[in-house]
């Protein structure tokens, strides 16, 4: 029991020693180049370690913060390392301001002793006090008047760059103008009348849609698509209505000015919105309204066919008409 007892004490003294004999190779100084400053002058700290090369591995400096007890720090310069007498010298120069007048004291600063990746021991500076004065004022002398306001002399380069961006955009501006008033137009195309009459197309359309049978066999919303794409076609081709690239109430806002169209107004809007329904909201119609569909689309071309037309086909009728009489 008595061996273990001074076995720790013997421990307890070498670690002791040892603090001390690190606290004794390390040397920290803090010194300033002056120690007394007016308000918003500037003063140096300069913060120094002695560390011999052997015995302790480094040594961390003090961190200040930017703002403490009538102090601001201006700016900190890094670490620098030099050699002296076998050992290595830190330091570290950091530029301090005062704006409170007084007589006030830089706090000892502490460096950490550090071993084997460890703080082991610490090592302090002296405190130093510096005196801030004031700026005097001589108030036997009047005061100043205020100065006026003084304008500045306008000067070109001050304001070039606005003048350049102005130039440039008057510059392009010209020349788009230039560009599209001698660009050459594009001749109007106008549409060659096509060997058929549209009625006629239309008409043929149709009937080959009805020999397909294409909702007989399910495809309904093809069978709405190919009669209203007929009937489109028909209006850009006898009345020169864009109807292919126009949705359906466009389409019966267009029809209005051609009168022979606007009279199917209601059976055009009544069958655009069947097919409609059909095509987009999946809608099934039933088998009378794909036949009333079908009819619709009939009537109305025959309705708007040429007034020409339909007087020779009147001609026709009356004339197989009368070849029937004669013949009975």
């Amino acid at each position: 029991m008595g061996k273990q007892i001074i076995v720790k004490t013997l421990i307890l003294f070498a670690m002791l020693g040892y603090g001390f004999a690190s606290q004794a190779q390390v040397q920290v100084s803090a010194r300033t180049d002056t120690d007394h400053i007016r308000i918003g002058e500037q003063v140096k700290l300069i913060l120094s370690a002695t560390v011999p090369n052997q015995g302790v591995g480094n040594v961390v400096f003090p961190q200040l913060p930017d703002s403490f007890s009538h102090w601001e720090v201006v700016s900190r310069t890094g670490l620098d390392t030099s050699a002296a007498n076998g050992n290595k010298v830190f330091q570290q120069t950091l530029v301090l301001t005062s704006f409170d007048s007084g007589s006030w004291d830089l706090p000892a600063l502490k460096f950490d002793v550090l071993n084997n990746g460890g703080v082991t021991d610490s090592a302090f500076t002296d405190s130093l006090r510096i005196e801030v004065g004031t700026v005097a004022v001589d108030t036997t002398k009047a005061f100043k008047p205020i100065k006026n306001v003084r304008s500045v002399p306008w000067n070109f380069w001050d304001y070039w760059l606005y003048f350049a961006i102005g130039f440039s955009v008057i510059i392009i501006g010209i020349g788009l103008l230039v560009y599209f008033r001698s660009r050459p137009k594009k001749a109007v195309v106008k549409p060659t009348a096509p060997a058929v009459p549209p009625y006629e197309v239309a008409l043929l359309a149709l009937k080959q849609l009805r020999e397909e049978k294409l909702w007989q066999q399910g495809d309904v919303k093809q069978y709405y698509t190919r009669i209203t794409d007929v009937l489109r076609a028909y209006f850009e081709q006898q009345f020169n209505i864009p109807a292919l690239e126009q949705t359906s109430e466009e389409l019966l806002q267009h029809i209005k000015p051609v009168t022979v169209l606007n009279q199917q107004r209601d059976r055009l809007r009544d069958l655009l919105t069947v097919a409609d329904l059909a095509k987009f909201a999946k809608l099934h119609p039933t088998p009378e309204e794909h036949e009333r569909a079908l009819a619709q689309a009939f009537e109305i071309v025959e309705w708007t066919k040429p007034a020409v037309e339909k007087a020779k086909e009147a001609e026709k009728t009356n004339d197989a008409g009368k070849t029937e009489g004669a013949g009975n």
